[in-house]
């Protein structure tokens, strides 16, 4: 059950109210807020939100790097009792003009050049886009101030979008008590302390990413949103402002582990958190001889349930294929195929229970049924559980194993990317009259996205190939672009008429 200290669940926004008033809160490249400060400019955009948007529950999206709107945004509309979209900086037009839709966002708060990059019709009829310098001299002009909010612990609060194995990004709405306790969990077992100093280099629109502020403020420190054009840059600024705290995914290790660290990036580290991919033997000997003090946290989340599982830093080595075992305020079951909690050894699907599983998908019943339904007999949460899909084995010490997906699901360099959104893409040029994309096992970025396509027309794809990667390369963000692309004068087939997808894996695989 639930942690003595945390048994209050309070909104979102209190947790603006966390840290010290003269402590710092949030490193900006050009300035330093304290906790103090931090209160009074998410006090001060929430009562500008609130005057734009006074209908409680209506949408806020944002479109932008990190920097204070995009950190405070998630706290100000939250105590506005809006809910807040934040849409990945790295998507492109036709992606966000999708999330904005789906959710029906009546404020688009983001930069100039994402803003100017959207076409007629990409933004809804009733939603109404401003630029984020704009946004900041409103707020100075109009002078307001809200206090903490009182919110239903179960409101929504955010709907954060994730790809998902058949289609176009679905929203997962998140409450106050999903976000309050996923920031009280992970302070918890990382043992976060008000003199941290957190290296934001993750996107805020993911969970893993936004939890790198909540988590920082739960515990009263400092975090430092950063966006990195170069991996040496990340050295750098773990050096200029003593990071103790780093966050990162697979590929971006293998970046980090190939440059050389100076003593003043890595004297201040004290833990290191991964997840989006499982650890290499090889890449975690090469982060222990880099910053031989810091704690190494090998984790295992979906944005569903935000996170499940963690090793504990003393069984990396002894362990180092475990995922570890339910972080606090989760209950991981192991449900095999007669539908009974598995035998120590048995292999079966990993089922999430307890207050971190979502509310389910915005506006869609039929894929939230399918993936949130009642937790299994024996749960001692019970009520509604997230079936991820994966497949996993608890051993006799309790440590899960993971053992592979039921879905199709590409995860490349940390980012999950649906299958049917590259070829729909693919597809949508015109060039390509069948497309199918995997992934394919990739040493630096877990999988590579490969797509294979049949023309759309008999003649030769010299010219169509070249043109087909530069309108993709328009249509799609940088880290859904195919790394290869397979053309066929035929598919193979199934039995069900489908395209025989593990024929091809078997054909593209090296």
């Amino acid at each position: 059950m639930p942690p003595a200290p945390y048994n209050e669940i309070r909104p979102i926004d209190h947790l603006a109210e966390c840290g010290r008033a003269g402590d710092p809160a949030l490193i900006l490249r050009g300035a330093t807020l304290s906790h103090g400060e931090l209160r009074t400019r998410v006090a001060a955009l929430a009562a500008w939100l609130a005057r734009r948007l006074p209908e409680p529950g209506a949408r806020v999206a944002s479109w932008a790097a990190k920097g204070e709107l995009t950190c405070l945004l998630p706290l100000a509309a939250a105590r506005a009792g809006l809910v807040h979209v934040p849409i990945n900086p790295l998507l492109k037009r036709a992606q966000a003009a999708h999330i904005l839709a789906d959710s029906g966002s009546k404020l688009l708060l983001g930069t100039g050049a994402r803003l100017a990059s959207l076409e007629h019709g990409d933004l809804p009829a009733d939603c109404t886009m401003l630029d984020e310098a704009d946004v900041w001299a409103e707020v100075a002009a109009h002078d307001g101030s809200l206090p903490p909010s009182s919110a239903d612990p179960d409101d929504l609060c955010a709907i954060l979008y994730t790809s998902g194995s058949t289609g176009r990004p679905k929203g997962v709405m998140l409450s106050h008590a999903n976000m309050w306790l996923g920031a009280a969990s992970v302070a918890e077992y990382l043992a976060l302390a008000a003199d941290d100093v957190t290296l934001a280099v993750l996107p805020l629109s993911f969970d893993y990413g936004q939890n790198q502020l909540l988590s920082t403020w739960y515990a009263g420190g400092a975090a430092v949103p950063f966006d990195y054009l170069l991996p040496r840059d990340v050295v750098k600024s773990c050096a200029k402002h003593s990071v103790t705290t780093l966050a990162a995914v697979p590929p971006l290790w293998l970046q980090l582990t190939d440059l050389d660290w100076p003593e003043e990036a890595t004297s201040a580290m004290r833990r290191l958190t991964n997840s989006g991919g499982a650890l290499t033997e090889d890449l975690v000997h090469s982060l222990r001889t880099i910053f031989p003090h810091a704690r190494l946290f090998p984790m295992y989340g979906l944005t569903e349930a935000f996170r499940s599982t963690y090793l504990d830093p003393a069984l990396v080595d002894s362990h180092p294929t475990s995922m570890g075992r339910a972080i606090p305020f989760a209950e991981i079951l192991v449900v095999n195929d007669a539908g009974d909690i598995a035998a120590p050894g048995e292999e079966g699907e990993l089922v999430h229970c307890g207050p971190l599983v979502a509310q389910g998908y915005w506006q869609d019943a039929a894929r939230t049924a399918e993936r949130f339904r009642p937790a299994p007999a024996g749960s001692e949460y019970g009520g509604t559980a997230v079936w991820s899909g994966d497949r996993v084995i608890r051993a006799e010490d309790g440590l899960l194993y993971f053992v592979g997906r039921r879905d199709a699901m590409i995860k490349s360099a940390g980012n999950r990317i649906s299958p049917q959104e590259v070829e729909d893409a693919a597809r949508a040029t015109g060039l390509v009259a069948e497309a199918a994309a995997m992934g394919v096992p990739d040493a630096r970025l877990g999988q590579a996205v490969h797509l294979v396509v049949r023309a759309a027309a008999a003649a030769g794809a010299g010219d169509q190939a070249q043109e087909l990667a530069q309108m993709l390369a328009k249509e799609l963000p940088n880290f859904m672009q195919p790394k290869v692309i397979h053309w066929r004068d035929a598919m193979p087939i199934n039995p069900n008429g489908k395209i025989d997808r593990a024929a091809l894996m078997a054909e593209i695989t090296p």
